[in-house]
């Protein structure tokens, strides 16, 4: 199955040649642009991307606080931010942020397509120490979010045909949006509540009074 794609830089000619880039694996497919972090905000909440790559610097809200808050919706997103500085403090600053991974606008165009395919495959290297101190600060990070309100309105809507008993097909064709969407948005919510599967899915969101007992 294909990897579909963001991509969030603010220059066009840095859009067109992370496109050039991805073209030439088959298993990536790009589904959508945008320039800036609200914009990628929107369109990942659209879309339901498998990957992201964020230009860290833009205008308005840049790639660091875009991540932030898109990894706190949709956590089941891998988001890699790219930029041309190596700075050890950026690489520190996204992976907190949630970010699986950082490239460098200058690397070549097969190790951006190998790096890529290991975030991916969940095969890319990251070293234990700061693996640690990632988990420790975003695990605190998720756990004072979830205190707020824990699903988007779309993932309630989602939430409210599952416990009719809908299939990801019927659902995607009464929201008309594709059945990996679908799956995409239950992969979230699953993750946001820490269940495993469609039961206690349905289960938990009677209980919470999430879903009208009438509707199911």
């Amino acid at each position: 199955m294909k990897v579909r794609v963001l991509v969030v830089d603010d220059h066009p000619h840095a859009r067109e040649a992370i496109g050039d880039i991805l073209a030439e694996d088959p298993n990536f497919e790009i589904i959508a642009y945008a320039e800036n972090g609200d914009e990628a905000i929107l369109q990942t909440e659209l879309w339901m991307p498998d990957l992201i790559l964020m230009d860290i610097h833009m205008p308005g809200k840049d790639g660091l606080e875009a991540t932030r808050e898109i990894k706190l919706r949709y956590p089941y997103v891998k988001i890699v931010l790219i930029t041309v500085s190596d700075d050890a403090a950026h690489l520190f600053e996204a992976l907190k942020q949630g970010a699986q991974g950082y490239l460098l606008k200058n690397l070549e165009p097969g190790t951006w397509l190998e790096y890529l395919r290991a975030i991916a495959s969940d095969e890319a290297p990251l070293s234990s120490e700061l693996a640690l101190r990632i988990l420790q600060e975003f695990s605190l990070m998720k756990k004072e979010a979830g205190e707020t309100s824990p699903l988007t309105a779309r993932e309630r809507e989602i939430l409210g045909w599952v416990a009719q008993g809908m299939t990801n097909r019927e659902i995607g064709a009464v929201l008309h949006i594709s059945d990996q969407t679908v799956k995409n948005h239950l992969k979230n919510i699953l993750q946001k509540l820490h269940l495993e599967n469609r039961v206690q899915l349905t289960r938990y969101a009677l209980e919470q009074g999430w879903v009208d007992r009438r509707r199911t």
